[in-house]
């Protein structure tokens, strides 16, 4: 896939995606990318290249290593050498043979078909563009900075895919730290503009495309969104933190004594990032041995697991025991929108926190209305004028009032803006694009309340206010030949509603395996500061308020960091098993979607390591899962390097076997619900403890668990049950229930969600 977004500030850029401006930047990327791959080929027949990706699967598991020339030699035979005038080994952009086989290769459609039927080839794909998707939060969270910490924590590995790092920053320093854990195996790759340390301890970055005029040839960030999830996840405590004077406090990292290892992938002011470089980051994070992987980025469109590469990714790092972390997606809040969704990945919705900003603004009458929306800009006062969009339409353009309204790109007549105060009408996407290009002195836009988490922060003062206080300042406009207005700085107050998730955050249910249920939790993305760039935006001590899933994710990579500090030998499963039954559940009435906008409920660090039971999973789990799925023994054994094959009952099985710690059950019919569910669990509370199950449920829905009483006599033991669900459902499309297996000390909670597929 070619290029992905950062999950942040929406998901297609953690840098405000919903503007007009953003899109801008992806089609000029598009554009340079483009032009970049006709230079690299010399000539017209080679302008249908692009690039793909060859997976190959697994490793030899006998230790043979990949030959250095098997990918070349594969190019050699699918490539008539009479059709280019450049060497095959210029054709190759990555080679993938450290964690898992494949390459990435500029190909003709032609040839890319006649790849796919070569031995040993599981996938062969187009590279495309994927998108990158505090102080207070982890307070929010209950997780203070006094929390009980694992002695292994300075051991910890966080591994980060996004845009690079600034290693610079105060959240990055290396006093106290002592050298790097001995099972490290990576490199720095600083390029001569950055140094790493016993902090930040690795750092590399990947670029097919050798498309550098939008950011540096390093893994230095010129983005932010990299340097913000980093420190989120790990950063250092910094004290007196904040963004030109909001969200002053105390700025941290969940796990602040792990290290980080760096891997840029995405590039330039939109956060693109292709396939081919994300594969490429992946091969060397699993083979480097980090711990924990970060990776706040994806695409928006469901594809196959083997024609996805974080999905190829993150399946190789889990079964090499490395539990990946992954933003759900700012594609909300339309349903099936969630897209990091296979069941060997840990999907994180976002949250708010119990932060709010008010920007006041005050007309020239002396009334004042409350917006929300960060605004970091202190007009000190000055009353500048004041116009309506809708009065200043670009004519030259073709725009009415109708069209100016919006204050969109062009619509606006600058002349008539410039240095003056606009309100804008909305909601719509890109709105007060124009007003800002045009030069003017602030905006006020307008929309629904609920949707002011879509807004990030604006270049100039802005303010954010509801349709009525829009009528207002419409009609004071109209009252006056003199209007005018002046924004004030924000101030921080008090979200009584929080946590609930926000627009922005994509929703589920699944839309590969409707019986498991994504996202996986939530966790705080909403206005969260952290670590950023002088350069990128951010103030000049370096921090910066973003939102997103791509905020989100990170405090969800630094609490399965926590846990594995206290447990270093859970499996990846045991981990997202332990985060998904230790979430705190959330409300259905501020979070509409229930269960498919926050999953289990919010991240709940402080408990997380402490779940009582866990619902595990192996590599062989995950392949009878895929059997399940139709994939055939052929391509299984390619992608696991072993004898592996599909037996009669793991063919048979349905989603619904999986050892999974949530249920889910999509039915046809409202009337008729028929759902049978086999789960496993394994003691790793007390050794001796007696847990019954506990269920909570709507009225007209029968759950059954058999048996309802589970008896350990040891840590480690394990204990199968079956759930059996019945209808009907009424009133709703969608129910939601929970199954609680309580010992009296602990409390593991799953939930259940039964709902009519459309």
């Amino acid at each position: 896939m070619g290029a992905m977004p950062f999950i942040g500030s929406s998901y297609s850029s953690t840098i405000h995606s919903n503007s007009m401006a953003l899109r801008w930047f992806l089609l000029l990327s598009l554009i340079c990318s483009i032009l970049l791959l006709v230079d690299v080929t010399h000539s017209a027949a080679q302008d249908a290249r692009k690039a793909y990706v060859v997976y190959m699967g697994g490793k030899p598991k006998n230790g043979v290593p990949i030959l250095p020339d098997l990918h070349v030699n594969m190019l050699q035979d699918v490539v008539d050498s009479s059709n280019i005038d450049i060497a095959h080994e210029d054709l190759l952009l990555h080679s993938y043979k450290r964690s898992f086989n494949g390459f990435a290769a500029m190909l003709t459609e032609q040839e890319a078909q006649k790849m796919i039927g070569m031995d040993g080839v599981v996938s062969v794909f187009p590279s495309k563009q994927r998108s990158v998707k505090t102080t207070k939060s982890w307070n929010f969270l209950g997780f203070p900075e006094t929390i009980k910490r694992g002695a292994l924590e300075r051991d910890i590995i966080v591994g980060v895919i996004d845009s690079g790092i600034w290693p610079e920053s105060d959240s990055f320093s290396d006093a106290g730290f002592g050298p790097p854990p001995k099972k490290w195996k990576g490199k720095c790759q600083g390029n001569g503009n950055l140094t790493c340390n016993n902090k930040i301890i690795g750092a590399k970055y990947y670029r097919a495309s050798q498309s550098f005029k939008e950011d540096v040839e390093s893994p230095r960030d010129s983005n932010g969104h990299g340097t913000h999830t980093a420190s989120t996840a790990a950063g250092n405590t910094v004290i007196k933190a904040s963004f030109n004077g909001l969200g002053s406090g105390t700025a941290r990292g969940g796990v602040p004594s792990a290290r980080i290892a760096v891997y840029k992938a995405c590039w330039g002011s939109s956060g693109s990032c292709d396939d081919a470089d994300v594969l490429a980051a992946f091969d060397d994070a699993i083979a480097d041995g980090v711990d924990i992987l970060s990776v706040s980025v994806g695409g928006s469109i469901p594809l196959d697991y083997l024609n996805e590469p974080f999905a190829i990714g993150s399946f190789h790092a889990t079964v090499n025991g490395i539990l990946v972390s992954m933003a759900a997606g700012n594609e909300g809040p339309g349903a099936k929108t969630v897209t990091n969704f296979a069941p060997w990945q840990l999907s994180v919705a976002a949250t708010t926190i119990n932060r709010q900003f008010i920007t006041k603004v005050q007309l020239g009458n002396g009334k004042i209305y409350e917006g929300l929306l960060p605004n970091i800009y202190d007009l000190r006062g000055k009353f500048y004028p004041l116009i309506y969009g809708g009065d200043a339409p670009n004519t030259k353009a073709g725009a009415d009032g109708s069209i100016s309204r919006f204050c969109g790109r062009d619509d606006l007549d600058e002349d008539l803006i410039k240095g003056k105060i606009v309100l804008c009408d909305g909601p719509m996407d890109g709105a007060g694009v124009g007003a800002i290009l045009g030069g003017a002195a602030g905006i006020v836009l307008t929309g629904k309340k609920l949707d002011d988490e879509l807004l990030g922060l604006y270049p100039v003062p802005a303010s954010f206010v509801g349709l009525e206080e829009n009528s207002d300042i419409y009609k004071y406009i109209n009252s006056t030949r003199n209007a005018t207005a002046t924004i004030w700085k924000s101030e921080e107050i008090s979200d009584v509603l929080a946590p609930y998730v926000p627009s922005y955050s994509s929703r589920g249910p699944n839309p590969i395996n409707p019986n498991i249920l994504k996202p996986d939790l939530a966790a705080p993305g909403t206005y969260i500061l952290a670590a950023y760039p002088p350069s990128g935006g951010g103030s000049r001590t370096g921090y910066y308020i973003d939102t997103g899933t791509s905020m989100a994710c990170p405090h969800a990579t630094a609490t399965a960091a926590y846990v594995k500090s206290f447990h270093p030998k859970w499996s990846p499963a045991a981990i997202q098993s332990a985060l998904i039954t230790t979430a705190k559940p959330m409300n259905a009435t501020t979070s509409p979607d229930a269960e498919f906008a926050y999953g289990a409920g919010l991240i709940n660090p402080s408990r997380a390591p402490y779940p009582g039971l866990v619902y595990d999973l192996d590599e062989q789990d995950y392949i009878d899962f895929l059997c399940s799925q139709g994939y055939s023994g052929k391509l299984l054994q390619a992608i696991t390097r072993d004898k592996t094959s599909c037996s009669s009952k793991s063919i048979n099985r349905t989603a619904n076997d999986m050892n999974y710690p949530s249920f889910a059950l999509s039915i046809k019919d409202p009337k008729f619900v028929n759902g049978v569910f086999h789960r496993t669990v394994t003691n790793v509370g007390s050794s001796k403890s007696t847990y019954r199950a506990k269920m909570v449920a709507p009225l007209g829905l029968k759950i059954n668990v058999n048996p309802s009483v589970l008896s350990f006599t040891s840590l480690g033991q394990k204990k199968s049950f079956v759930v059996t669900i019945k209808g009907p459902i009424e009133k709703s499309n969608l129910v939601s229930a929970s199954l609680v297996w309580d010992d009296g000390a602990f409390q593991v909670r799953s939930p259940i969600v039964v709902y009519v597929a459309v």
